[in-house]
């Protein structure tokens, strides 16, 4: 077949090797030992480098993140939950300037020793006095506060509350006094 002249429909394309194997000498043996190298596969000829791995089926694209970082969705829940703490205490710090010096925790449960005494029920927050070195501390605990509300508005209405309670307690005043709308909501 004139390799000028294109096939016809139905006719076999013809196909040419670069080099012709030695009739009479037969198949090379398959190089192996450390010199043999990796199998040479789609992309991966003498002299090519190889490609890059990626999944991307169907010509779809690659993989993404299940959400973007700005949806709520890629927010954890306490990370959720510390935004709810830091509001609340943002609230109160323009009424009382003095929680300025005041460290406020998030810790997922409380530490409860044998002589705790649980018959008020699990603690939502806590405090620390002020010690040699450390400024005092006001404990909200997530998970006892998670299990008490059911979605978000109720949570953050029960985080200002305990927050607005800890702060009480700590400066020595009613919680009236802390927040005039607490036990309003």
């Amino acid at each position: 077949m004139d390799s000028s002249v294109p096939p016809h429909a139905g006719e076999p394309r013809p196909v040419r090797t670069p080099t012709e194997p030695d009739q009479g000498a037969g198949p090379e043996p398959a190089a192996s030992g450390p010199e043999a190298g990796p199998p040479a596969g789609p992309g991966q000829g003498p002299g090519e480098e190889p490609r890059p791995r990626r999944r991307d089926r169907h010509g779809r694209g690659m993989r993404g993140p299940v959400a973007p970082p700005q949806v709520p969705l890629s927010v954890s829940r306490s990370d959720s939950f510390r935004d709810l703490v830091r509001d609340s205490v943002e609230r109160l710090e323009r009424r009382l300037p003095q929680l300025a010096d005041v460290d406020f925790v998030v810790q997922e449960v409380p530490v409860l020793g044998p002589a705790d005494d649980l018959g008020t029920g699990v603690p939502l927050g806590g405090t620390l006095p002020e010690g040699k070195d450390e400024p005092a501390r006001v404990l909200i605990y997530r998970r006892p506060v998670e299990v008490r509300t059911k979605n978000r508005e109720e949570r953050a209405l029960l985080v200002h509350e305990v927050v607005v309670e800890q702060v009480a307690e700590l400066l020595g005043l009613a919680p009236e006094s802390v927040d005039p709308r607490y036990g309003q909501d």
